[in-house]
């Protein structure tokens, strides 16, 4: 990590807490959450809305990729094994390519997609869901507690969360991890900070690695 910063305390996005260290590092200022565990990007330094969509741009995601494809299959593979045939199901945050979905869709469970940048309909999210994934979105989200929120309300009793996003190394290693050179990403997991989360929500865990988690919702 980087030398600590005198810049004025900023509440935890996730879970409101205002302990914890801050510190800079030469992608920005970061704080880390003594409460829930997540690391978060100072919102001064966020993107706006113009530049976040534009650099989202820049991504070469295609439908019929076949590597994109082999990538989202790291979570649609342990997911599907696990869903009723013909589970009905929401990718939340599905970009301006909705691989995820299509391949859902194609295997036999149909799935709609959501994203506030590329598919803004918000009729979706009235729904309720036997599934919904979110790949490549936590590390996103200016606000995870409503976004989480949202989506723990479309999953049924019972219904799975597919969760992707890179965990965080151990806090010695923050500085050489890849993650927080993208500017989009604003908060940075760990098991857990995704633990705090299932337990604010009363999600049972079904499989977690660097990458992938399973979630079931259990009230």
């Amino acid at each position: 990590m980087g030398s600590a910063s005198a810049d004025a305390v900023v509440a935890c996005p996730l879970c409101g807490d205002s302990s914890g260290a801050s510190w800079r590092e030469t992608t920005g200022i970061y704080r880390h959450c003594a409460s829930c565990d997540l690391v978060s990007r100072d919102p001064a330094t966020w993107l706006d809305a113009v530049a976040e969509r534009a650099y989202y741009g820049t991504h070469d995601n295609r439908v019929d990729d076949p590597g994109y494809r082999r990538f989202l299959a790291q979570l649609a593979g342990p997911l599907m094994v696990r869903l009723a045939p013909g589970a009905h199901g929401l990718d939340y945050g599905c970009g301006a390519a909705p691989a995820l979905a299509t391949m859902l869709s194609e295997a036999g469970f149909p799935t709609v997609g959501y994203d506030p940048f590329f598919a803004p309909d918000e009729m979706p999210l009235a729904a309720r869901y036997d599934f919904v994934t979110c790949t490549e979105v936590l590390e996103h989200m200016h606000a995870p507690l409503r976004d989480l929120a949202c989506i723990d309300a479309m999953l049924v009793t019972g219904g799975l969360l597919g969760l992707m996003t890179e965990l965080r190394p151990a806090m010695a290693g923050f500085a050489r991890w890849h993650y927080h050179r993208d500017p989009t990403h604003v908060g940075f997991h760990s098991e857990a900070s995704l633990r705090w989360i299932a337990r604010r929500f009363g999600w049972e865990q079904v499989g977690m690695d660097r990458r992938v988690s399973l979630w079931r919702k259990s009230r």
